[in-house]
C-alpha cells in the first residue's frame, strides 16, 4: 500500500487587511499642523493627514475640524511655553519678585522670538477662536495671576515706585507683547537694529521698564 500522501495547505492568496497603526497619530498632527503654519501654509486637517502621511479620513477621529486641530496645536504651544517660564523662574532669586518678573518678561521674548509659528497661534485669533477652547482660557488666567502674584509681592517688599498693580502689568504685558510681535513682524532692520543684536535688546528694554517701575 503506498504512503498516503498529505496534501500540504495553500498558501493564502491574498494578505489579511491589517488596519493602519500609528504610536501617537494624534501627536504627529499636532506636529504636522505646527510645521504647515510655520511655513505660512494654509493649515487643515486634511493637509495635516497628508503631511504626516496618513489617510485624509485618518485624522477625524481625533480632530473633527480645524478649530479642533488648532486648539489642539495651541494647547501644546503653550503647554511648552510653560515649561520655559517655569524653568526661568526657577532660575531667579525666590526671594526677590521683581526679579522674577524680569525672569517672567525675559523668558517670554526669549520663547516668542525662538519660536514664531507658536507664539503667532497663542497670541492672535488668525487660526481659530481662542475662547473655544477651555484649556487655553484656564492657562492664559494662570499666567496672569501669577504676574500679578509676582507684583503684589513686590510691592510688600517696597520694590515698586506704584501701587497700581492693573497699571503696572498692563504696561509689562504691552511692552514683552509688543517686542515679540515686533520682531515676529521683522521690525527691528527699520529701527537700526540687526538680528544678531534682538535679544540683547530686548534685555536692555526691560532693564529699563524694570528701572522704571522700581523705587530708587
Amino acid at each position: 500500500m503506498s504512503p498516503r500522501q498529505i496534501s500540504k495547505p495553500r498558501a493564502r492568496q491574498t494578505r489579511e487587511a491589517r488596519p493602519y497603526h500609528h504610536g501617537d497619530l494624534r501627536r504627529v498632527l499636532i506636529d504636522a499642523a505646527l510645521q504647515l503654519a510655520a511655513e505660512g501654509a494654509e493649515v487643515s486637517v486634511r493637509e495635516a493627514a497628508r503631511r504626516a502621511a496618513v489617510s485624509p479620513g485618518a485624522p477625524f477621529r481625533h480632530f473633527p475640524n480645524r478649530d479642533a486641530l488648532m486648539a489642539a496645536v495651541a494647547e501644546e504651544a503653550q503647554r511648552r511655553f510653560r515649561v520655559e517660564i517655569e524653568a526661568a523662574l526657577a532660575d531667579a532669586p525666590a526671594a526677590n519678585a521683581l526679579a522674577r518678573f524680569r525672569a517672567f518678561g525675559l523668558a517670554y521674548v526669549r520663547w516668542a522670538m525662538r519660536n514664531p509659528a507658536h507664539f503667532e497661534i497663542i497670541s492672535t485669533g488668525r487660526y481659530f477662536a481662542h475662547g473655544s477652547s477651555a484649556e487655553l482660557t484656564r492657562d492664559n488666567a494662570e499666567l496672569i495671576a501669577l504676574t500679578e502674584r509676582m507684583l503684589t509681592e513686590a510691592v510688600a517688599q517696597g520694590l515698586l515706585r506704584s501701587t497700581d498693580l492693573k497699571r503696572v502689568l498692563i504696561a509689562g504685558r504691552a511692552l514683552i507683547y509688543g517686542f515679540a510681535r515686533m520682531n515676529l513682524d521683522g521690525h527691528f532692520p527699520r529701527w537700526g537694529v540687526e538680528e544678531a543684536e534682538i535679544e540683547e535688546m530686548a534685555e536692555g528694554v526691560i532693564d529699563l521698564f524694570i528701572s522704571g517701575i522700581s523705587k530708587p
